[in-house]
């Protein structure tokens, strides 16, 4: 008699079990998504998603590992050309050294080109322009080996222990740092309205000998209006791989994401969509 009651309960618990199963899917398909994993789906080597507001780390990976950091580069030079003091209206002329610099990348700014540090700064930023950042550095007080060694000097004011820069455009796999250290950088610069506003800008156009140069940001998801990106760097070499680092607002809360080494010209962008995705999947099965 005991054991068919055994029987009994068993069934009726296997029975109970599958109708909570069969309700949870029932919920995540009524959502549109699966339930999330513990970590989001990102193609990048390495990857840091920090929650700014709470101050906690999301998901991360090989996020302590100095690596190069390409264009990423340029956030921490216009960080130091901005506090350097020099007139922004200023014109800067691009010379010899700024293409010998930057030899072996494409760059519509010549040699005799004037431009306003202003005009530089922006297109180092939106359209990381390489030219345009090594003349910011190089027309700095005391010169390209000063700013550079006040690109160092920041990292360290920053906390950014493992970060070292050799020159001012990340064409060299000598500027190193880890995602840890770029969220850093990523929230110095989120804090400079210039930078903000440069490196979120879809556009620009500068005028040089009376001729209209148009230049558009790395970053397609700046113009997509499904996305608030409050500062953003694209950068790529093949030692560093495709990289993206931005500070982006989702689901109300500011996060700083930083991706680096995908392997494919869209993988980047799309990680970014990825862990979005993640993020949002993970505050609806919280609001259940």
């Amino acid at each position: 008699m005991r054991s068919w009651h055994k029987r009994i309960g068993s069934t009726a618990l296997a029975g109970l079990l599958l109708t909570v199963f069969a309700s949870t899917a029932a919920l995540a398909a009524a959502q549109g998504t699966a339930l999330p994993g513990t970590i989001p789906d990102v193609r990048s080597h390495a990857y840091y998603v920090l929650d700014e507001s709470a101050a906690s780390v999301l998901a991360a990976r090989n996020e302590h590992i100095a690596v190069p950091i390409a264009s990423i580069t340029k956030l921490m030079t216009a960080l130091v050309v901005l506090e350097g003091g020099q007139s922004m209206d200023q014109l800067v002329t691009i010379n010899a050294d700024d293409v010998r610099g930057t030899a072996g990348n494409a760059s519509r700014l010549a040699s005799g080109y004037k431009l306003s540090r202003r005009d530089l700064l922006h297109l180092a930023l939106m359209s990381s322009e390489n030219r345009a950042a090594y003349a910011l550095c190089r027309a700095y007080p005391r010169g390209l080996r000063a700013c550079v060694q006040a690109m160092n000097k920041k990292a360290v004011a920053l906390g950014m222990t493992s970060a070292h820069f050799v020159e001012p455009t990340g064409l060299s796999s000598g500027n190193v740092a880890s995602p840890v250290d770029l969220a850093k950088l990523v929230l110095a610069a989120a804090g400079n309205r210039t930078i903000r506003d440069y490196s979120t800008s879809a556009g620009h156009t500068v005028t040089v000998n009376r001729r209209q140069l148009e230049f558009h940001n790395t970053n397609l998801l700046v113009a997509n209006p499904a996305w608030r990106v409050d500062v953003q760097k694209t950068g790529y070499i093949p030692e560093a791989g495709r990289c993206l680092v931005m500070q982006t607002v989702i689901d109300g809360r500011p996060v700083v994401m930083v991706l680096l080494n995908s392997y494919g010209k869209y993988t980047r962008i799309a990680d970014a969509k990825r862990v979005r995705t993640w993020l949002e999947s993970r505050s609806r099965v919280a609001a259940l």
